[in-house]
């Protein structure tokens, strides 16, 4: 599938003036293409070959202070303005809702004019075929290292997948904006048995909106290292200890707080962070930028799904609450400033809390870490639990390795920690500089002091 043409983007402004047309006080109007083919390899062999298109058009109507959503991939100009008008007939018939609005435009963005301004897309997308891909699905294999010293493998799959999405944002007010970009990702995950028969799994993914970007082997080489790692757990007392929490999975400690810092959630009494705006709330160690606006990388974009304009700006700044997000609905119903309506690009920013440890280098990896805190339990995996996103409240199940003297000793499995968020975000004594540049959430490996773990 092509990127979206003029004809098409005609289509859209088409749907703006049949919305105004037909009764409509304002209309938004969002045009989507987007492909996504993929290659799957189970055990050295072809298992699966996927093709997915889809292009439709999302019509969001203000009438006489209601507001509706509306999908449709049928696209003739008859066809269309039927649609349309039979959508406003039944907004009309809902509860009226004087919140409901577009943004102000001068809120909006101004420079996403072509969909390609933040180096999102390849165009080798376009040259690629379904050879290729299963090419680039077996090179993801372990290729025959199926056996090594106390383990063998029982399973391996590797997926190789190329998406490519287009959108188009119109308002009637005189918004324009377009967001092109393409990802190739890759993934694999091995199981193995250990001498006594003991299964362990590990898996590994990457991902880039450049065609050159992934190291396709490397991807089945860290899923088997995962998996040998995990020999040999031992069962851990309960107790307070140091916690690291890898690269890989630290994104599950923040990801309650983003959403706590959400208009919706506060409105609706859901957020252990109400009322905290330009509060110190967490340790100074903690600041979290939004760097929405980081050209050829993931998550990167220049509005929102309104078409405000992103920012990159402080979200935490020092443990300081310093953003809501808050789309223009919520911002009317409660009265505040409206900012956007989430995050794009969230970046946790490097700290040790000794600072005299440091080594005047500008990089903190996880080995760092680990030699910073010396003993303690590094998280590579949680395994259900969950967050109360009123208090912060957590209880999660992990999985990982025990450390001493900067070095991993032994697996550890079937453990529990729990706490408060605030409380364990005020215990932060380290943040990396690791953060994997393939993913949207840029959270790199952590540390916390004084976290209650329960195993035997």
């Amino acid at each position: 599938m092509s990127v979206i043409t003029d004809k098409e983007k005609a289509i859209a402004h088409k749907c703006v003036e049949y919305a105004l047309k037909h009764g409509a006080s304002a209309a938004r109007v969002s045009l989507n293409k987007s492909t996504n083919d993929g290659c799957t390899i189970l055990n050295g062999v072809l298992d699966k070959v996927t093709h997915a298109a889809d292009r439709s058009v999302f019509i969001y109507i203000y009438a006489d202070n209601r507001y509706g959503t509306f999908s449709t991939n049928k696209l003739s100009d008859t066809e269309l303005e039927e649609f349309i008008a039979g959508a406003i007939r039944m907004v009309k018939m809902l509860g009226e809702d004087e919140c409901r609005k577009l943004p102000e435009t001068e809120r909006t963005a101004k420079d996403a004019v072509t969909g390609l301004e933040l180096g999102l897309y390849d165009e080798r997308y376009l040259e690629a075929d379904v050879h290729d891909r299963l090419e680039r699905a077996h090179a993801i294999s372990i290729n025959g290292a199926n056996a090594g010293e106390g383990w063998t493998v029982l399973s391996e799959e590797c997926e190789y997948n190329e998406s490519f999405d287009d959108m188009y944002l119109i308002d009637s007010q005189g918004f324009e904006g377009r967001h092109t970009e393409t990802s190739f990702s890759c993934f694999s995950e091995i199981t193995i048995a250990d001498k006594d028969g003991n299964r362990y799994s590990g898996y590994w993914w990457d991902m880039s909106p450049e065609y050159d970007g992934l190291d396709l082997h490397e991807c089945g080489m860290a899923a088997l290292r995962k998996a040998i790692s995990q020999i040999g757990p031992k069962k851990r007392r309960s107790g307070r200890y140091r916690m690291v929490v890898d690269r890989n999975v630290a994104s599950r400690l923040v990801s309650p707080i983003i959403n706590a810092l959400n208009a919706t959630s506060i409105q609706q009494k859901m957020s252990f962070l109400e009322d905290t705006m330009n509060r110190k709330i967490f340790s100074d160690g903690m600041t979290l930028n939004d760097m929405a606006r980081t050209p050829g990388k993931t998550g990167s974009r220049l509005f929102d799904s309104e078409g405000v304009a992103t920012e990159n700006a402080p979200v935490i700044e020092k443990g300081v609450i310093r953003k809501y997000f808050v789309n223009t609905y919520m911002a009317a119903k409660m009265g505040i400033l409206p900012t956007v309506e989430d995050i794009s690009r969230p970046c946790l920013m490097p700290y040790l809390k000794d600072k005299s440890l440091m080594s005047g280098e500008k990089t903190i990896s996880l080995e760092d870490i680990l030699r910073y805190c010396g003993s303690g339990i590094l998280v590579t995996g949680f395994n259900g639990g969950n967050s109360n996103p009123v208090t912060g409240d957590f209880s999660f199940g992990i999985e990982g390795f025990a450390f001493s003297r900067g070095k991993i000793t032994h697996p550890v499995r079937e453990m529990l920690i729990t706490g408060n968020l605030i409380e364990l975000w005020n215990n932060l004594t380290a943040v990396g500089t690791d953060a994997r540049s393939s993913s949207r959430w840029q959270i790199p490996s952590l540390a916390f002091e004084n976290v209650s773990f329960s195993g035997e």
